[in-house]
Parts: C-alpha cells; sequence; structure tokens
C-alpha cells in the first residue's frame, strides 16, 4: 500500500487534525472509559490488588502503544490495526483484527451510553438517556471531524475538573464502607482487573484509526498516542488511589457509581452534582471517539471488501463516512436495550485484547527503517494480550469466541462469492 493514499473505493477523507486535536481523541478516548466503568469490575475481581492491576494493564497498554505508534507512522490511513495486519501478516489477520475492533467497540459504545445515563438521570430513565446520547453523537459525528474534535476537547475540560473534585474528596474523606473487608487479593484477581481495566486504556490508538484525518501523521500519530496514554495513567493512579481510600474496595465493588458515591461522603449537595457532570462528559468523550473510531475502521475494511462496499462512501460536504456511522448508531441502540454494563466491559475486552495482538505481532515483523521502538515490546504486549484473554470471565471468553467464528464465517462466504482484495 501506498503509504499516504488509502486504497480505492468510496473517496477519501481529509487531513485537518493537528497534534492537541489528535490528543484530546486520544484522552477522550480513555478517560469515560476507564474511570467511571471498569473500576467497579475492578475492584470486584482483585479487591484492593486493583491497583497492581491498573498498573498492569498500564503496561501492556504502553507497550501496545509504542507498536500501534510505529505502524501508524508507516501506513497514515483509516483502518488502524485492520490495515497494519494486512500490510504486514496478510488479509485474514488483518481482517479478524478489524473485525475485533468493530465487534468489540461496539460493545463498549453501548457500555458507555449506558455509563452516561447512569450517571446523569435516574435509574428508571436509564436506557431512554443511552439511546439519546447515542442518538446525539453520531449526528455530530455525521456532521464532519473537526467538530468531533471540537466537542471532545470541551468534554475533556469538563471531565478534568470534575476527576479533580473526586481526587481532593477521595484523599480527605473516608465513608463506612471503607473498613469493610473487600474480596481477596490473588493472582488471578490481579490479572483478571488488569483485563477489566485495559478496558479503560484502549482508546490510546483511537487517534490512529483515524490516520487519514491527521495532519503530518508521520510526527503527530506516535507523538499523539504516547502523550495521551501517559495523561490518562497519571489521572487512573490518582483516581483509583483516592477512591479507594474513600470507600474501600468493598464500596467500589459494589457501586454502580463509584465516584459518585465518593462524592457523597463530603455531605455537600455540590459536589456529587459536579462528579455526575463531569462523569457523563467523560463517558460522552469516550462514546464520540468511539463512533468516529469504528466508522473509520469500517470505511476501511469496505474498501477492501471486507465489508460491504455500501459502506465506504464518503460524504461530499463533511468528509465522514457517514453510511458506517448511522448504521452504527443503530446497532448500538439496539445493544443499549439487550446489554448489560459488566457484560459489555468483558466482551469489548476479548475482542480490544484480540485487536492489539495483531498489532503487537505486525509491529514484529516491520523492517528496521520502520522500528522506532525496542522489538521486545511487541513481544510483551503480545504475550500481556493473550494473558488478559485468558483471565477474563467464562462468559466474555465464549461470546468472544463465538463472534469471531461468525466473523471468518462470513468472510469465507464473501471470499467464494467474489474476490476480495489482498
Amino acid at each position: 500500500m501506498d503509504e499516504s493514499t488509502p486504497a480505492a473505493g468510496g473517496g477519501t477523507l481529509q487531513r485537518r487534525l493537528r497534534l492537541p486535536d489528535a490528543i484530546m481523541i486520544g484522552l477522550g478516548s480513555m478517560i469515560g472509559a476507564g474511570i467511571f466503568a471498569a473500576f467497579g469490575p475492578a475492584a470486584a475481581a482483585a479487591g484492593t490488588g486493583l491497583l497492581i492491576g491498573l498498573v498492569v494493564a498500564g503496561a501492556i497498554a504502553f507497550c501496545n502503544a509504542t507498536s500501534s505508534a510505529q505502524l501508524a507512522a508507516q501506513y497514515p490511513t483509516s483502518g488502524g490495526t485492520y490495515v497494519y495486519g494486512r500490510e504486514q501478516l496478510g488479509p485474514w489477520p488483518g481482517f479478524l483484527a478489524g473485525w475485533s475492533f468493530v465487534i468489540g467497540k461496539t460493545a463498549s459504545a453501548a457500555a458507555m451510553a449506558i455509563t452516561v445515563a447512569t450517571y446523569a438521570v435516574p435509574a428508571a430513565w436509564v436506557k431512554p438517556a443511552a439511546l439519546l446520547a447515542v442518538a446525539a453523537l453520531t449526528i455530530v459525528n455525521t456532521l464532519g471531524i473537526t467538530r468531533t474534535a471540537a466537542l471532545t476537547r470541551a468534554l475533556v475540560v469538563v471531565s478534568v475538573i470534575a476527576l479533580g473534585v473526586a481526587v481532593a474528596i477521595g484523599a480527605t474523606h473516608t465513608g463506612p464502607s471503607a473498613a469493610l473487608a473487600g474480596p481477596a487479593v490473588t493472582v488471578h484477581g490481579v490479572l483478571q482487573s488488569a483485563g477489566f481495566l485495559f478496558f479503560a486504556f484502549a482508546g490510546y490508538a483511537r487517534v490512529a484509526t483515524l490516520g487519514e484525518e491527521v495532519i503530518d501523521p508521520a510526527r503527530t500519530i506516535p507523538r499523539a498516542i504516547t502523550s495521551s496514554l501517559a495523561i490518562t495513567l497519571v489521572l487512573y493512579l490518582l483516581v483509583g488511589s483516592s477512591a479507594l481510600h474513600a470507600l474501600g474496595a468493598a464500596g467500589l465493588a459494589s457501586s454502580p457509581a463509584p465516584l459518585s458515591a465518593v462524592a457523597e461522603i463530603a455531605g455537600a449537595v455540590w459536589p456529587t452534582v459536579v462528579i455526575r457532570v463531569g462523569a457523563a462528559a467523560a463517558a460522552l468523550g469516550a462514546l464520540l471517539a468511539m463512533v468516529a473510531g469504528i466508522g473509520r475502521t469500517s470505511l476501511a475494511m469496505a474498501r477492501q471488501r471486507d465489508l460491504p462496499g455500501w459502506f465506504a462512501a464518503v460524504h461530499p460536504r463533511f468528509g465522514v463516512p457517514y453510511r458506517a456511522e448511522l448504521t452504527l448508531g443503530l446497532i448500538v441502540c439496539v445493544l443499549v436495550v439487550l446489554t448489560d454494563l459488566r457484560n459489555a466491559i468483558g466482551f469489548s475486552s476479548f475482542g480490544v485484547l484480540v485487536y492489539y495482538f495483531i498489532a503487537n505481532v505486525s509491529a514484529w515483523t516491520q523492517d528496521a527503517a520502520h522500528r522506532r521502538y525496542p522489538r521486545f515490546l511487541t513481544v510483551v504486549g503480545a504475550v500481556g494480550c493473550l494473558t488478559l484473554v485468558a483471565t477474563l470471565p467464562p462468559a466474555s471468553i465464549i461470546a468472544g469466541v463465538i463472534v469471531l467464528a461468525i466473523g471468518v464465517g462470513y468472510r469465507l462466504v464473501r471470499v467464494r462469492r467474489r474476490p476480495i482484495s489482498k
């Protein structure tokens, strides 16, 4: 593949994103996904060992980030690891990466929509509010990538302010649940918590899927990926430590909205309001970036006929894969009605870990001219991904394997019906 030109079919996207925009999209992808959704399942799995799990997840994410960064510099087009897998390993590994990303992140989008509503409205209105959030952000994404970046920037600012309030309260207050015994700390539990928390970090390479819309991608994408990951890891450690201090592992594990529970300890109304607004903003930012990333990966797959070519259409005015994004919005709405938040996180983690395993293997095969980081990091990243997959709940693993099998069957049918680009 030419390093500057995407595969044919349906039009090209426009390079409009600068480094600050790319970093904000990375932050928006991660901050909402992890801090407000994954700490509960992680605490249930590992108790106070969730901080160890967080470090493990962060280390594996760093290895994966370096692989994604150097691959994105070589292949600055839409599609992320779908493209990298095709170019470095062949059509089938590329397809498995793309399929895992699209399916896994679609589940993530449903989880984020439910998280938005959980913090923003009373329990009886969670599903309708989640549907409204999906519809609104799908529309924003179809109006152009610069609008996506601008809204993401605003949402990240609101989120960080709220997190600052949560850290301050959590570090200086202790609730009744902090004295309760939490789940036992075991090696398996810590690794399982790392698998859940990896869901939190998985947005760091979202900008790589937007590679066709980044200005000076060979320089911008690697810097954006590593910068947004480093900033988010610091935030996660601060929030996780303070939340454990305030609620204890038992309180974190039992609360559907743990940072709101932290705010309530202060005994005033305003911290709870700030946290809820910030949490909703963070989850909205993650959802916004997910829709953009899934749309671009679907576009890349449609260009190669791994998805129906109809999805390769780019809007002539707004320069976005509007058919892919509108279809995605509809599917996410269906999942919001049918899915459970914790199950969605586990299933999403499976798909994303498969995706990054293929990214690491792809990076291993790069020649010396395109390698920017030590090769052993790709090995650590690949082994780490497989280890975390093995520690996920059995239901998540079974569902993930079934969905991968469906994808393989789907592609076999398409290969037999008509030739697919190699």
